[in-house]
């Protein structure tokens, strides 16, 4: 679903009222594996609001600990070119202004970044619609700047659609989505250069290789715990769903399969198929029509976070204690259950 599209269907929802997120059954168990992560009881809480859409939700741990619960978020605020921190006990400010419609070129979009990742060497990663390509922020976490170096742009001399969304291995190699939606006219925009919507692997050399280029609006990309398979959210109008490809050592792709259909649910409640989180039990929470969606690594449908609006993307804590969810004009979050060690 295009950006235009999205908030033309969030524009249907009621405003958001603490007590609509704090509302009774807003978690949905329908297998008993769900419950080592989701208490049925559990309520869903409003960090922060007001803001156009928001998308790329990324915790920054506290002096590079991964697995630690002290640190603070960050998330975009695409239409806006904004990214938010979001600080637990402090609440959002603002983190960086010109996210990604910096060094904008005649007939690009002033859309800010999309998805945002750290890299190995801890800087920030961000999928910056505007200027149409992947980039790291030239300047540390603490004093950030608008200032960015390209990782990649284009595909065989032709600018990319638009970068939306990625996942790094253990190894440093991306993998990312690159549909049309940060283009004004989307498909039809005249400054679209590439006749399809991709999926890439980009080496940590640097080595661009087209994986994909049959899916129609490739959104959330996420990997299993072992690296073994990728997941593709696919946000198309016409047939939500995700995808499954089996991953090889060397990046490249096979066996695509469907790994889950969204089309019925997508006719009756908000939003579609977007941004992934993989918990360490290897299970999937996946943003879709309702809200989000918690799958097994086998794509079994396991339960539902019902957010009743247009949700585009999850996070997890460092220590897995918090989902944060960023759901149309609002930064969400709902307590998780701790696994034993």
């Amino acid at each position: 679903m295009s950006l235009k599209k999205l908030l033309s269907t969030a524009a249907l929802v009621l405003p958001m009222s603490s007590a609509h997120v704090q509302a009774g059954n807003s978690v949905q168990i329908l297998d008993s594996r769900a419950e080592q992560l989701l208490a049925s009881d559990a309520s869903i809480q409003l960090l922060g609001t007001g803001y156009a859409w928001t998308e790329g939700p990324l915790w920054i741990p506290e002096n590079g600990e991964r697995q630690t619960g002290s640190g603070y978020l960050l998330f975009s605020d695409i239409p806006n070119n904004v990214i938010h921190r979001y600080q637990p006990g402090e609440g959002v400010s603002v983190f960086l202004t010109e996210s990604g419609a910096s060094g904008l070129k005649p007939g690009d979009s002033s859309q800010g970044s999309n998805g945002l990742l750290l890299n190995e060497d801890g800087q920030l990663v961000l999928f910056q619609h505007g200027d149409r390509r992947v980039a790291i922020m030239d300047a540390a976490l603490d004093q950030p700047a608008s200032r960015f170096i390209t990782l990649v742009d284009a595909y065989q001399s032709q600018r990319l659609n638009s970068p939306n969304d990625g996942v790094f291995s253990r190894s440093g190699d991306l993998y990312f989505t690159d549909p049309p939606y940060g283009l004004a006219n989307g498909l039809t925009d005249p400054n679209r250069e590439l006749t399809f919507q991709g999926v890439y692997h980009l080496s940590s050399s640097r080595e661009l290789t087209l994986l994909d280029d049959q899916v129609t609006a490739p959104n959330g990309i996420a990997l299993s715990l072992d690296e073994r398979t990728l997941f593709v959210a696919v946000s198309d109008e016409e047939n939500p769903h995700w995808l499954a490809y089996d991953l090889s050592t060397d990046g490249s792709v096979s066996n695509k399969r469907l790994f889950h259909d969204a089309n019925e649910a997508a006719m009756n409640e908000p939003g579609l198929p977007d941004g992934m989180a993989v918990h360490s039990s290897g299970h999937i929470f996946a943003t879709g029509p309702g809200g989000v969606w918690l799958f097994s690594e086998t794509g079994e449908l396991l339960a539902r976070i019902l957010t009743g609006r247009p949700t585009a993307n999850c996070t997890l804590a460092g220590d897995e204690s918090v989902l944060y969810i960023t759901a149309n004009d609002a930064l969400l979050a709902l307590p998780l259950l701790r696994q034993s060690p």
